[in-house]
């Protein structure tokens, strides 16, 4: 990996999870809100965050709460499970930009249109765009699960709607994002410039990608992108 420069670029659109800010805080901040309502419901084996926390760096990454409720012995578990899942889904995230993250985008606003494109839940992402502070700093944010799941990435929908948007197509637009596996097939189609931002502490930073689901670069940092 190392510096990449771009030219001709007139907009930069961005992935948020693990792009923007590191992912694993938003899932501890929820663990925290999750681990403080079971406390006040419940006498507790142990203490849920740090059990939690310790599942999520575990291979029960995907399923946290369902380990956790099966470890204490509660049945039924699933009913606990999605109270769980809505506490942890509602919470305002005590999360923020990553340095470098902070830095571009002071650094390239008013040189060129600034968006965002990012899947999941509308009110998670809705939460996690609030606590960074991000409406007053980008241009177009599209959290694709306004229009429903089917057109999560890497459905075009989103990347066709910022290059009618704003007028532009092609190289004039650059994405960056962090998931091999979805983030970029859509954009490179479209013969934007894509980029992955591969941070050491990333959910995804040890999945390599398949061939036709490849960035075009690959930094480790935002600052490692260089726009003329």
């Amino acid at each position: 990996m190392s510096t990449v420069r771009l030219t001709g670029v007139r907009a930069v659109v961005f992935d948020l999870d693990d792009t923007l800010y590191l992912e694993r805080t938003f899932a501890l901040s929820g663990f925290a809100a999750v681990g403080q309502w079971l406390q006040q419901r419940m006498a507790c084996p142990g203490d849920p965050y740090t059990r939690m926390a310790a599942l999520f760096d575990s291979e029960h990454r995907s399923r946290v709460f369902d380990r956790l409720v099966e470890e204490w012995g509660i049945q039924p578990a699933g009913p606990l499970v999605r109270e769980m899942i809505d506490r942890f889904r509602a919470h305002r995230p005590q999360i923020r930009l990553c340095p470098d993250a902070d830095r571009v985008l002071s650094r390239w606003t008013g040189r060129f249109r600034l968006g965002l494109i990012s899947d999941g839940p509308l009110s998670v992402q809705q939460n996690k765009v609030e606590a960074l502070g991000l409406t007053s700093r980008l241009d177009e944010i599209i959290l694709t699960d306004r229009w429903g799941e089917a057109f999560w990435k890497p459905h075009p929908r989103a990347f066709e709607w910022l290059e009618q948007a704003w007028g532009l197509c092609g190289g004039r637009l650059v994405y960056l994002a962090d998931n091999p596996a979805k983030d970029f097939i859509a954009p490179r189609r479209r013969g934007w410039h894509t980029v992955r931002v591969r941070r050491n502490q990333g959910i995804h930073s040890l999945q390599e990608a398949e061939p036709g689901t490849e960035a075009d670069h690959e930094v480790r940092s935002l600052e490692d992108v260089n726009i003329d």
